[in-house]
């Protein structure tokens, strides 16, 4: 005797505006794929958003989305889609909602910078997530109280977040595979030529910018060493103790790989720290300064100009919150060059 198909579980995309389309379709695609592959389907996809019936995305395409659903089950998966903006997103129906939804049992996800949106509703508390190695800094500052950690997504009780960009098929297919076993997703990965799936803890950056393959161990080690000590930044000396090479050694092979010294490195990721707390935080700039790595404000305010073209305070101000498509201040390898080429200038 056979039985009926089990309905198909729900995804429900809750789109902000200004949302990443890239993210979005990463995790529409491996369920249609799945639909695609499956005798009955495993999958329904939805649209939803609290902002009104149509909602543009980030590229400028142009989506038409229903309202917030009323009723869903609890096998149901929620994704709260956002990106440039939601840092600032508020919306006290959706946090309600969101919380509605959640004390009734169902998986919810946050994607992208999506993930201020569940740590405002109170979803994430103790909790670990991650959002877009972008937005990092400024998180981490406003929501002490939640584990962050720079990786392609987590899953921590019901709340799951998504760093955004292709993270989402990644997670997308391990959900596939935790549902419906590893040969599906396997044959769906295999449909969409994603390999190796990645898993959860793996890196969101691997290159910073030099070339397109992974850095070399010492050099990767440096790299995280001075991330995980921006507010303290280590001298030359320790970091090669930690890293297990002599001081020279690791001058030699970093500036090799990266095109500058450590110092300028560190000192860059130190700015880019900065930046980001000033346009995504409401911290003072002396504060900003201090949080950088900056013993000194006038050192702060000096760097900042000279890398990003403007002083703090006016860059703050100068942040194109309104802009469909915000300009990132020069990508990571260029600020490098520009910076070794400074270094060299007589």
């Amino acid at each position: 005797m056979s039985h009926p198909a089990p309905a198909p579980t729900r995804l429900v995309h809750v789109l902000l505006p200004r949302f990443n389309m890239l993210a979005l379709n990463g995790l529409r695609e491996p369920a249609r794929i799945a639909n695609y592959l499956s005798p009955a389907p495993r999958y329904h996809s939805s649209l939803h958003a609290a902002d009104g019936p149509r909602i543009i995305a980030s590229n400028g395409t142009e989506l038409p989305c229903a309202p917030l659903p009323e009723r869903l089950d609890r096998h149901d998966i929620i994704f709260v889609s956002g990106s440039w903006g939601s840092e600032h997103y508020r919306n006290p129906a959706l946090f309600s909602w969101l919380r509605l939804q959640a004390r009734a049992g169902l998986r919810i996800c946050a994607v992208d910078v999506g993930a201020y949106i569940l740590a405002r509703a109170g979803l994430l508390s103790g909790r670990l997530a991650t959002l877009h190695w972008s937005y990092l800094p400024g998180f981490q500052e406003e929501f002490p109280d939640i584990d962050v950690v720079e990786q392609l997504f987590t899953q921590d009780g019901a709340m799951m977040t998504c760093s955004g960009g292709t993270a989402g098929i990644d997670l997308m297919l391990t959900l596939i595979q935790n549902t419906h076993g590893t040969p599906l997703a396997g044959e769906v990965s295999d449909q969409m030529m994603h390999h190796p799936v990645r898993p959860d803890h793996a890196r969101q950056r691997v290159t910073l910018g030099r070339g397109t393959s992974e850095l070399p161990g010492p050099v990767r080690a440096t790299v995280d060493l001075i991330a995980r000590n921006i507010s303290e930044p280590l001298k030359v000396p320790e970091i090669a103790r930690r890293v297990g090479l002599s001081q020279r050694q690791l001058i030699r092979e970093f500036s090799k790989v990266m095109g500058c010294s450590v110092v300028q490195f560190a000192l860059l990721m130190r700015l880019q720290h900065a930046r980001v707390l000033l346009v995504t935080t409401d911290l003072s700039i002396r504060d900003v300064s201090a949080a950088s790595g900056f013993n000194s404000l006038a050192h702060f305010a000096y760097s900042f100009k000279k890398c990003f073209g403007k002083r703090p305070s006016d860059y703050r101000q100068a942040w194109p919150a309104d802009e469909a498509e915000p300009h990132w201040p020069g990508t990571l390898s260029s600020l490098l060059d520009s910076m070794a080429v400074d270094e060299r200038a007589p």
